[in-house]
């Protein structure tokens, strides 16, 4: 049950700040993939197709351990659940220094599907946790503010990780061994780092685990996703996440190489990446915007709004070149920003099956962070250019233009307030 608005467990603030450094940690680990595809590109000299396969190692880890991570946290309840998915995370930042060693790019991969498995444990167990930390009253503004902590993970970890990943090695002047050497070093140190800071998050939990278990009700079993195929609406809107992830995702993992590009800014690669922050930080700008619009401004017109622009944007970046186009491919993230969240909300409200079984499915779309970069990363390959690759998003946001039209012209099912999701 829910804290209600006059019972607010003593020490749930302190608990409610502990959690959201998890947001926080989940976003940073996330945003360093986009700098890690231009570093094991050229560390292990791989295609776009090859270097995307950190993000399918990454996002496929959402498809395939989301059910198993309810299973976790119905049985450890939520603090021993976080906990665990910290350590989870630890190992597989500990895997990377060894994969390395051995010159072994599968072993980066496997890495990566173990951290990001842990991440998926910890959303599954943060996202309702949340909105117990205090009362129901307080509950969207608490998601709301984890969210934008959130997105300050994903705007310092590009700028973060473009500083330890590409700079010296492989993009500094000096011999080919030592360069290849130098920077597989800058990885194991990117990845032990992230490995310390998950740890000392564990640290900060384990020191708040009894504030959390006072504050919050047990966790449950969750419904299984497969009973929302029964709705109309839920398939949509898990069709719909997988497009804007897949999107969105895309995009981060091109700017990199993109921005680098001699006709297009003809950056220094360690400049290029950490300009990436910009796509992320228009994110979070944009969900303290979009959180003020949508007082005013019905949820179904405000995401159409902002897909339509994102296309225009994705095709002005696919027919121009120079800085035109990189500044346009940047100002994407201030309009995905309420994307995720209002997608989300919009199918809670219409989905006829059960809301544990809507979100379950909504969390496995995004699997799209897996496969529709491939799909982009293959064309670019064709092309032998990224720009004819932003035809991946730019479809992307023209199918969530549709939903987002669709929703707007479909009445809500049920009038209550649907609890708002944080983002992935």
């Amino acid at each position: 049950m829910t804290t209600t608005d006059a019972a607010r467990p003593k020490g749930a603030g302190l608990a409610f700040a502990y959690v959201t450094t998890l947001f926080f940690a989940w976003g940073f680990a996330t945003s360093l993939i986009d700098p890690l595809i231009a570093a094991v590109k050229r560390v292990f000299d791989l295609n776009n197709a090859e270097a995307f396969l950190t993000t399918f190692a990454w996002f496929i880890a959402y498809g395939l351990m989301s059910l198993p991570a309810a299973s976790v946290l119905g049985k450890l309840g939520y603090s021993r659940s976080i906990i665990g998915a910290l350590i989870v995370m630890v190992a597989g930042c500990l895997i990377v220094p060894a994969a390395t060693a051995a010159d072994w790019y599968p072993g980066v991969l496997l890495a990566l599907f173990v951290i990001a498995s842990g991440v998926t444990l910890l959303q599954v167990a943060a996202n309702p946790l949340v909105a117990e930390l205090g009362t129901r009253k307080g509950s969207h503004m608490r998601l709301n503010l984890s969210q934008a902590f959130n997105s300050l993970g994903t705007t310092i970890g590009p700028w973060l990780g473009s500083h330890v990943l590409l700079t010296g090695g492989v993009f500094a002047a000096g011999a080919v061994v030592t360069a290849a050497s130098q920077s597989l070093r800058s990885i194991d140190m990117a990845f032990l780092g992230m490995g310390a800071f998950f740890a000392l998050i564990a640290v900060f939990i384990f020191t708040a685990r009894k504030k959390i278990n006072a504050a919050a009700p047990a966790a449950t079993e969750a419904v299984s996703p497969l009973k929302a195929l029964s709705s109309p609406w839920a398939v949509f809107g898990a069709l719909a996440i997988f497009l804007y992830v897949g999107s969105e995702v895309a995009i981060g993992g091109m700017l990199t190489n993109f921005l680098e590009s001699p006709d297009v800014l003809n950056a220094p690669i360690e400049t290029a990446g950490k300009m990436v922050a910009l796509y992320w930080g228009g994110a979070m700008v944009g969900r303290f915007i979009g959180s003020a619009v949508l007082t005013r401004v019905p949820a179904g017109i405000v995401l159409a709004v902002c897909t339509v622009v994102a296309a225009l944007l994705c095709l002005v970046v696919s027919q121009v070149g120079g800085p035109t186009a990189a500044y346009a491919a940047l100002s994407i993230g201030l309009f995905n920003s309420i994307m995720f969240p209002t997608i989300f909300t919009l199918t809670l409200e219409r989905s006829t099956a059960p809301t544990s079984a809507t979100s379950g499915l909504l969390v496995f779309g995004i699997i799209g962070g897996a496969l529709l970069p491939q799909v982009a990363a293959r064309i670019a390959d064709a092309a032998g250019a990224l720009q004819p690759a932003f035809i991946v998003p730019l479809l992307g946001y023209v199918g969530l233009t549709v939903f987002a039209i669709a929703a707007a012209r479909t009445k809500v099912r049920d009038a209550d307030v649907v609890r708002a999701p944080s983002p992935h």
